[in-house]
């Protein structure tokens, strides 16, 4: 539960947009994703201006990367069998292990001298940004969440916003040092999100949002697009984000506490997924955009 969404200044805006009261450099339409805040393409089914919408949040629907099902329908025929959680969750990481060689690196190609890259998996990635979401571990998630779904980061050791400074710059030295010398990282993680995705609709069925909290020192540190009523906003963050479902929980990292309803498609991975694979909190990593939140004191 770090706050890692700072705003920072106001950034210049561009020709075209029309900024009203609330606004912070943003288009005046409040459920639109800026245009600096996206790519034109992606790899999923929804383009990055939909799916980081705040319409998105309010009517989602399934996010499918390209080529995950088709490639891995023998893997989620045989999770499908299997009725209990946990038996799932071992025969997810055995395959896992067994499609990129994570205990033996050697069959993929590693030399002892390139030894360090291969602990670069998805369980050292999600234990790196549990313990800090600016890290190098950080940069490829965020990264990956950029190239799947088209969301540019908006913070990454500081406030991104113009993608010719020295923090952009930092953010993609980042990424492409920890992407450097690893094994497919980004299609481990294409399986980790469509594994999650696998185990919410199984375990929630018919359901489309899950409330989830997050512990801020100033609501002004997110760039608000529009204000809603004293206790609600509209809100973009960060590409990816950490979020609990405990209430109480929140209000250890902050003054004031961020209650989100997250459409379960923007749910990239939540410790329970693994159980006893991760310790710590119980946290829930969320795919941004723009958001309706609830705004209160802890």
């Amino acid at each position: 539960m770090k706050e890692n969404a700072g705003a920072g200044p106001t950034p210049k805006t561009g020709a075209g947009h029309n900024n009203g009261p609330g606004f912070v450099g943003v288009p005046t339409r409040p459920d639109s994703l800026p245009g600096n805040a996206r790519l034109p393409i992606n790899r999923c089914n929804l383009p990055a201006s939909i799916l980081g919408s705040l319409s998105f949040q309010r009517h989602p629907v399934a996010l499918k990367l390209d080529g995950v099902e088709e490639l891995y329908r023998s893997l989620f025929a045989a999770l499908d069998a299997l009725p209990d959680p946990a038996q799932r969750a071992q025969l997810f990481m055995t395959h896992m292990a067994a499609s990129f060689s994570l205990d033996h690196p050697e069959e993929a190609g590693f030399s002892e001298t390139e030894h360090g890259r291969a602990r670069a998996t998805y369980l050292r990635l999600m234990l790196g940004w549990a313990f800090d979401p600016d890290g190098q571990e950080g940069a490829v998630l965020k990264g990956w969440v950029e190239s799947r779904f088209g969301l540019l980061p908006r913070h990454h050791g500081g406030p991104i916003r113009d993608f010719s400074d020295d923090t952009y710059r930092h953010y993609l030295e980042a990424r492409s040092r920890g992407l450097y010398g690893a094994n497919a990282l980004e299609a481990q993680l294409d399986l980790l999100y469509s594994y999650c995705q696998f185990e919410l609709a199984r375990q929630r069925p018919g359901q489309t949002h899950l409330t989830l909290y997050r512990g801020v020192n100033r609501v002004t540190d997110y760039e608000v697009l529009r204000e809603l009523s004293p206790s609600r906003r509209v809100v973009l963050l960060n590409s990816l984000n950490s979020f609990t479902p405990e209430r109480e929980r929140a209000g250890e990292f902050g003054d004031f506490i961020l209650d989100v309803q997250v459409p379960l498609p923007k749910i990239f991975f939540t410790h329970r997924l693994l159980p006893g694979v991760l310790k710590g909190e119980d946290e829930f990593v969320v795919v941004g955009g723009v958001y309706e939140v609830g705004y209160s004191t802890s």
